[in-house]
């Protein structure tokens, strides 16, 4: 009888944390549709919700429609969301802080926020990893080991990920590591 009441009690606890719990978050989801195919991201805005709130405002805005991937490097990245296909600079919001160290790594087909050499320069350009990139994790709170801020991961057209990183890339202007013809991104939605 022992036993029994308490194993009831043990089903009574697990079902009232459930209860309190309340219903998984659900991960928001976005889809890229480029000239090259469409691929399928889910962001993580419990581990980095800066970053992820951040990229949806830009989306959500229409801010990546018409940009291009601007640097495509074969196994290693493709980088976005900065330039028009005339690679005019698009305006951008202030630049957040960065999450980097948050737990998320820099692996094949996670998303990560762009930036420059300040640790907190990241506004709207992301890149997508094309193989694991450790040296771009977070190592420590110094400059240079800070890391890059992964915020989500391709779900679905990695294929489409992969194609892209293959482009001929050239040299123009600034940009190294172009591609030669516009991989462009039509537009970036969420999906309801």
């Amino acid at each position: 009888m022992k036993k029994y009441l308490a194993l009831r009690a043990s089903i009574g606890l697990v079902f009232c944390l459930l209860v309190l719990a309340g219903p998984a978050a659900a991960l928001e989801t976005v889809v890229i549709d480029t000239s090259h195919g469409k691929m399928t991201l889910e962001l993580d805005d419990q581990r980095a919700p800066l970053s992820v709130a951040n990229f949806l405002e830009y989306v959500d805005g229409g801010h990546y429609d018409g940009t291009v991937f601007h640097r495509v490097i074969d196994n290693f990245m493709i980088q976005g969301g900065g330039f028009d296909a005339d690679l005019r600079q698009k305006q951008t919001r202030p630049a957040i802080k960065n999450e980097a160290d948050n737990g998320l790594r820099n692996e094949l087909g996670t998303i990560a926020m762009a930036r420059t050499g300040v640790v907190d320069s990241a506004t709207s350009q992301f890149f997508i990893n094309l193989k694991d990139n450790a040296f771009l994790n977070h190592r420590n709170k110094t400059r240079q080991g800070y890391g890059y801020a992964v915020f989500g991961k391709v779900v679905a057209g990695m294929d489409v990920v992969e194609r892209i990183g293959r482009v001929r890339t050239h040299s123009k202007g600034m940009f190294a590591d172009l591609p030669v013809e516009n991989v462009v991104i039509h537009r970036i939605s969420r999906v309801k």
